[in-house]
C-alpha cells in the first residue's frame, strides 16, 4: 500500500506531539536546549571578549604569574618580598583571606551562640543588652562596621613611642596605632615533642568523648569530659614542655626610631575586618540560634527538668542538639556570607586576594579579565568547600528516624 506526504506529515506531526507529551522525554529536551543555549551564550561572550582583547593588543594568558610582582605586602604569612612573582603575591593575599575568613567564623560562632543564648535568658537587663546589641548591629552595613573600628584602632591608640613606655604589659605587649606588638615564639628541635603531644591530645579528645557518649547511653555514668579533654590537650603538652626543658625562646620587640622592631604583630587593619565581620555576623547568627532553641518544644525542658537535671545540662545536652538541625543550614550562610565580605577589606588596605592578585596586580599587568577569573575561582572553590562541610555535619547530626 503507497503513502502520501500528507500521510508522512501527519505520522511526523504525531510522532513529535507523542514525544513531548511524554514527561520524561520532555523534560531531557528542555535540559538539552537550556544547556544548548548556555553554552552559546558563554561561548558568545569569550569569544566577543577575546577578539576585543585582540582588536586592542592584549592577549588572554597567565604568563604574568611568573613576572615580579614588584610591591610590597603589609602581613604575610610566608616569606614574600616585592621580587617575588605575581603567583606569590596572590598565594599571600589568599592566606590573608583564610585567615581572617576562619577567625572570624570561630569568634562570630561563639557570639553568636551566647547571644543567642542571652536573648532567651530570663535576666531582663541581659535580655535587652543582646537584644540592642543585635538590632544595631545587623541594621547598619558591614562595611561601616569596619570603617568605624579601623578608624577608632588607628585614631584612639597611640604612636608607637608612647606606647613602648606607657602603653604596654610588662614590656612584652605594645598596644599602638601600628598594631598589637607581642613577643614571637621561635622553636627549638624538641619542641616538636610539645606538638605531638598537643595532636595526641586532641585524637585522645575525640576517642574518649565518643567513649564517655557509649557509656553514658548504656549505663547513664557521666564522666567529667570537660576536665579530661582539657587535661589531654592542655596539661599534657605542659608537662612534655617542662620535661623537655622548655625548648621555646622569644623574640620580644623593641622599640627602635619610628617603630618596634622583632616580635609578631596584629596590624590594625586585620584586627579591624576580623572585629567587625565577627560582629556582624554574630548578631546573624545569634537570631539564628534563638529561633533553633524555640523550635524545640518546651515539653522537653519540663521532662528533662523532671529527672532533676540542671538547666545548663538540658541545654547542654537535650535542647541543643535538636535545635542544631534547625541552626546549621542558615548558619551555612552566613559563614558564606562572612567569608564573601572579606573582600571589602580593600577598604582599609588589608591586603586579601582582592588587594593583591585583583587589585595591584591587575593594575600593573592589565590582565583584567585573567585576574578577575582567578579571583572568582577562589572564592568560589572556598565557598564550595565551606557548603561541602557544613552539609556533611548537618547530615551527620540529623535525627536517625527508627
Amino acid at each position: 500500500m503507497n503513502t502520501t506526504i500528507a500521510d508522512h506529515d501527519v505520522d511526523g506531526r504525531s510522532a513529535f506531539s507523542k514525544l513531548w507529551n511524554n514527561r520524561e522525554a520532555r523534560s531531557v529536551i528542555l535540559q538539552i536546549l537550556t544547556m544548548a543555549a548556555l553554552i552559546g551564550f558563554f561561548a558568545f561572550i569569550l569569544t566577543n571578549a577575546v577578539a576585543n582583547l585582540a582588536a586592542v593588543g592584549k592577549t588572554f594568558s597567565y604568563d604574568f604569574l611568573s613576572s615580579p610582582a614588584s610591591y610590597d605586602i603589609n602581613q604575610s604569612l610566608i616569606e614574600y618580598t616585592s621580587r617575588d612573582t605575581h603567583f606569590r603575591a596572590g598565594l599571600v593575599g589568599l592566606l590573608n583571606t583564610l585567615l581572617v575568613a576562619i577567625c572570624g567564623i570561630i569568634l562570630a560562632t561563639i557570639l553568636g551562640f551566647i547571644l543567642g543564648v542571652l536573648r532567651l535568658s530570663p535576666n531582663y537587663l541581659l535580655n535587652r543588652i543582646s537584644y540592642c546589641f543585635i538590632e544595631f548591629t545587623r541594621n547598619v552595613p558591614v562595611l561601616l562596621h569596619i570603617l568605624l573600628i579601623h578608624g577608632i584602632l588607628v585614631h584612639s591608640l597611640p604612636h608607637p613611642k608612647v606606647a613602648s613606655t606607657e602603653y604596654n604589659i610588662a614590656d612584652l605587649f605594645f598596644l599602638s596605632n601600628r598594631g598589637v606588638f607581642a613577643p614571637k615564639p621561635i622553636m627549638e628541635p624538641l619542641f616538636w615533642a610539645t606538638i605531638i603531644a598537643f595532636f595526641a591530645g586532641i585524637a585522645f579528645t575525640v576517642w574518649f568523648r565518643g567513649y564517655a557518649k557509649k557509656v553514658q547511653d548504656a549505663t547513664g555514668k557521666i564522666y567529667p569530659v570537660f576536665m579530661i579533654s582539657l587535661c589531654a590537650i592542655i596539661v599534657f603538652p605542659a608537662a612534655v614542655f617542662l620535661i623537655t626543658g622548655m625548648p621555646l625562646v622569644w623574640d620580644v620587640p623593641e622599640f627602635q626610631r619610628f617603630n618596634f622592631k622583632g616580635g609578631m604583630v596584629l596590624l590594625p587593619e586585620f584586627m579591624a575586618l576580623w572585629l567587625a565581620l565577627s560582629l556582624y555576623t554574630s548578631a546573624f547568627i545569634g537570631e539564628i540560634v534563638r529561633s533553633g532553641i524555640l523550635s524545640v518544644s518546651h515539653g522537653q525542658w519540663e521532662a528533662a527538668g523532671a529527672l532533676g537535671i540542671k538547666r545548663g545540662r538540658i541545654l547542654n545536652l537535650v535542647i541543643i542538639p535538636q535545635a542544631l538541625r534547625v541552626i546549621i543550614p542558615p548558619l551555612t550562610s552566613q559563614y558564606l556570607n562572612l567569608t564573601k565580605n572579606s573582600s571589602l577589606a580593600i577598604a582599609i588596605g588589608y591586603m586579601d586576594v582582592v588587594a593583591t592578585i585583583g587589585g595591584i596586580s591587575l593594575m600593573q599587568t592589565g590582565k583584567e579579565m585573567e585576574t578577575m577569573i582567578l579571583v572568582i575561582v577562589i572564592y568560589l572553590v572556598i565557598s564550595l568547600l565551606i557548603s561541602a562541610f557544613m552539609n556533611w555535619y548537618n547530615k551527620r547530626i540529623k535525627l536517625v528516624e527508627r
